[in-house]
């Protein structure tokens, strides 16, 4: 197929060449920013409306809502260049309701529409093991799945109405700020009473305290690594989006609010682009010790 791919940022052009090297065709609208490697790739037209003009399916994957709505419906955008039947594929991660109305305009147009935000961050993303979440109609998760299937490895189709995909990411958003929190403090905490965070770890790896933030954020924690995979300024809209919903919808996420905070302070001292298992420094700043002093 012809696949327009709209962001080529640290998640999006990995997820590009995947689909590139499954032995799609792939257009991307220009952009300074595009690196030469994705030059080599693709075909490089002049906006979204170009690439969506000649393209089967468009496949988004930028930061926030309003970024969605702009590469879509902007000057430009994609929306302007759709044929009859084209597929339009938002693999950001952003507002369920606001997903809802954008699926309504694009069906309008007489094409199909899936919001299928991902999990598994630049890693997944270059390993194409990414965990796809995906809302939409049958047919065309049916379509889409042939080039889920490129990206990822845990494909799951949570519903037939748009926005459940990223109402699944929105509560993936919560468990692993919560999990990077959970470690950030249990590895401060340790290596204050004195043992070594990084044997602490070790140990914790083959426990039932055992996951995927303990396996690589925790790491990152010790060794004071920082770069991003998942920028913290993006977790901190993930979990605003989570915050914003549960008022709506009369819920209390304590825990969440306080994670929220904590990529607060991080972001106030400068660490807004930092990877989020940065959340660390806010525990350390709380508990004026740094994990770098026993490391």
């Amino acid at each position: 197929m012809k696949i327009g791919f709209v962001g080529l940022g640290i998640m999006g052009r990995p997820m590009a060449l995947n689909l590139k090297n499954g032995g799609h065709d792939l257009l991307v609208p220009e952009r300074a920013s595009l690196t030469a490697e994705i030059r080599a790739a693709a075909t490089v037209l002049a906006d979204a409306t170009a690439v969506a003009a000649g393209s089967d399916v468009v496949i988004l994957m930028v930061p926030d809502t309003g970024d969605v709505e702009r590469a879509l419906f902007g000057a430009g955008g994609v929306a302007a260049g759709l044929k009859n039947g084209s597929l339009v594929i938002d693999m950001s991660s952003i507002s369920p309701v606001a997903t809802k109305e954008f699926a309504k305009k694009i069906n309008a147009l007489g094409c199909d529409y899936v919001d299928a935000p991902v999990s598994g961050g630049e890693v997944g993303a270059k390993a194409a093991s990414l965990t796809i979440m995906v809302g939409g109609p049958d047919a065309a998760f049916a379509r889409a799945k042939p080039l889920f299937d490129l990206m990822g490895k845990n494909i799951t189709h949570i519903g037939a109405e748009n926005g459940t995909g990223q109402t699944c990411k929105v509560a993936n958003q919560i468990i692993v700020a919560l999990n990077i929190q959970a470690a950030a403090e249990a590895l401060v905490f340790a290596a204050r009473a004195g043992a070594d965070p990084a044997k602490v770890r070790e140990a914790l790896m083959g426990g039932f305290a055992s996951s995927r933030v303990l396996e690589v954020h925790a790491e990152r924690m010790i060794k004071g690594t920082f770069n991003p995979g998942f920028r913290i300024r993006l977790h901190q809209k993930d979990l605003n989006l989570a915050l914003t919903a549960a008022r709506e919808l009369g819920l209390s996420l304590p825990n969440t609010a306080i994670a929220q905070q904590m990529f607060t302070s991080v972001a106030a001292h400068g660490g807004a682009d930092l990877d989020h298992s940065a959340l660390v420094k806010a525990i350390e700043i709380l508990g004026d010790f740094s994990l770098q002093d026993k490391t």
